[in-house]
């Protein structure tokens, strides 16, 4: 989305919806008749360290990559298995292909874009040779909608400052909560420097006093934008609007934390082809064993060890002796038994909103202008977000039956040109809806008159965020690590990156008494630092 966060893509759970090569070792699948992955005997059980990650999205194959980073520089001999209930690698990064045609340039379905900011995954764009998509925003328009009304449209693309932005909204507002964002970005990026990346943190809390975000983690964005002084109107009109794209969630509901995150888009980009491409590189450079297909039930302590009982679909189950865990799936969503662990912090439960996602083609250029009460001569925005406004003003105020409706682009070829997938054979557009209940046929023929390919998914999206400063513990017990404990904090396909490299670097230190980065002592007299270059990436670089 064109109003997406640095911090978050809009990061949903999915699924597969079509298969794809695998370029890492799967030692533990085999195809049978009808193409299903059904587990074989594990290979015997030496005494080499084992460490099992729990997870191939984002958060459980960028460990495994920094688990191998630190092999590399300390010379470690480990193991890793990484088990994933799906079938693919990416987690909540997915993408599907319209009309089902693997000629059509993919769509994502979840996570969406990252930035510049997002500083592992672009560098990892850049390391894995990959293609960068970016969004551009000129010849696109952008509409608040209120359920009733249409409160602003503007262009796309500088609209901090539009005449019409800082009309309504006046000066202070957009140029206020700018620097706001800046500041909190600024203090963001000290996570990949040396100092902060080598100082690894057991509890999020801990982190939230370390980069001073308790006021804005502890108050709703409303609240504490409106003990800033902002305009009322922008916080719940254009802040509530980037908060309902990103998170689902309402200015009155979400911690401001999150809510500046939601504005902090420069530069937006995603993997040509998928952002799944990464987490799908970090597994094959890991060398780690993956096991698809394969639930994890239960995690217990055994001598020392953590005894680990997954389950194949079907009635295959193994067995096997770690040890170190990390989990890095939400955890109550993954059920695991822990009930046989020293773990003494409980892991709170962790709700989440449940989306209605949409994508559909069509071939007219914008929605219809009398689905939204407008005249034939109006012009509908290509992108609609919404705010919750109207129905705070009254009960009598129709809600938003979306939380927004946006235009990707033509049907392309994977080779660039435009498809004539239609009936008709023109081509079409794109769209993506994100609602809280599921849009029928009908109401999308009514919002767009023509519609040729249709693809729904419904999933818990995003954890709901409401203000705190209480969050999930990261180190369960000693060996036993919760890499989505950052989640309630900040919820991105980066931030999982970062969560994962510090329940690695956590790992390390208690197991091995190692690191991922083999640090050199400082001389004597000399405190460490973190005066390195601008683009020094803690755990890419030492």
């Amino acid at each position: 989305m064109y109003l997406a966060t640095a911090l978050l893509v809009t990061y949903g759970l999915s699924e597969a919806v079509s298969a794809f090569k695998l370029p890492f070792h799967l030692p533990w699948v085999s195809a049978t008749s009808n193409d299903e992955q059904v587990p074989l005997a594990l290979p015997p059980q030496d005494h080499t360290p084992r460490i099992a990650i729990v997870g191939a999205g984002a958060g459980g194959s960028s460990a495994a990559f920094w688990i191998s980073k630190a092999k590399e520089r300390y010379g470690l001999d480990v193991e890793v298995d990484i088990f994933d209930s799906n079938s693919y690698v990416g987690g909540r990064s997915t993408t599907v292909q319209p009309y089902d045609d693997p000629e059509l340039d993919p769509i994502e379905l979840g996570a969406s874009i990252f930035v510049k900011i997002n500083k592992n995954m672009w560098r990892a764009s850049e390391e894995f040779g990959f293609e960068r998509v970016d969004f551009d925003d000129s010849d696109d328009t952008l509409g608040i909608w209120d359920g009733s009304k249409f409160v602003l449209t503007s262009k796309l693309g500088g609209w901090w400052d539009t005449v019409r932005v800082i009309w309504r909204y006046g000066y202070k507002a957009p140029t206020r909560t700018k620097s706001m964002v800046e500041n909190m970005m600024k203090d963001f990026t000290t996570l990949y420097t040396p100092l902060t990346g080598s100082s690894p943190w057991s509890n999020i809390t801990a982190l939230t006093y370390q980069l001073e975000w308790t006021d804005v983690v502890s108050q709703s964005t409303m609240d504490y934008f409106d003990s800033q002084g902002i305009d009322s109107r922008w916080t719940r009109e254009m802040i509530e609007a980037a908060t309902r794209v990103n998170y689902g969630q309402n200015i009155d509901q979400i911690h401001a934390l999150e809510g500046m995150c939601s504005l902090a888009a420069t530069g937006a980009s995603q993997i040509k082809g998928g952002n799944w491409k990464i987490f799908e590189q970090f597994v094959k450079r890991s060398q780690a064993n993956v096991f698809l297909n394969t639930t994890v039930k239960s995690i217990a302590e055994q001598d020392g060890k953590y005894f680990l009982r997954a389950q194949s679909k079907g009635p295959h189950f193994m067995e096997r002796n770690y040890n170190a865990v990390i989990i890095a799936a939400p955890f109550h969503s993954a059920e695991i038994d822990l009930s046989l662990t020293s773990a003494a912090p409980v892991i709170p439960p962790q709700p989440y909103v449940h989306l209605h996602v949409t994508l559909l083609s069509t071939p007219n250029p914008h929605p219809r202008t009398r689905f939204f009460g407008l005249g034939e001569k109006d012009k509908v925005p290509t992108t609609v977000l919404t705010t919750w406004e109207g129905v705070r003003q009254g009960e009598e105020n129709p809600a938003p039956e979306f939380n927004s409706l946006s235009y990707h682009g033509s049907l392309k070829f994977r080779n660039g040109t435009i498809a004539n997938t239609s009936a008709s054979g023109e081509p079409e557009y794109s769209v993506k809806i994100f609602s809280k209940q599921k849009l029928e046929d009908s109401y999308l023929r009514k919002a767009f008159g023509k519609i040729g390919w249709v693809h729904r998914k419904e999933w818990d999206a995003y954890p709901i965020l409401p203000p705190t400063t209480s969050f999930p513990p990261v180190k369960l017990a000693k060996g036993l690590y919760y890499v989505n404990s950052f989640e309630p904090f900040i919820s991105t396909m980066e931030t999982e990156t970062i969560s994962a490299r510090n329940a690695v670097e956590l790992l390390m230190r208690d197991q091995f008494n190692a690191s991922i980065c083999k640090s050199e002592p400082a001389p004597e007299g000399v405190k460490p630092s973190d005066d390195k270059e601008e683009d020094f990436i803690y755990g890419w670089d030492c």
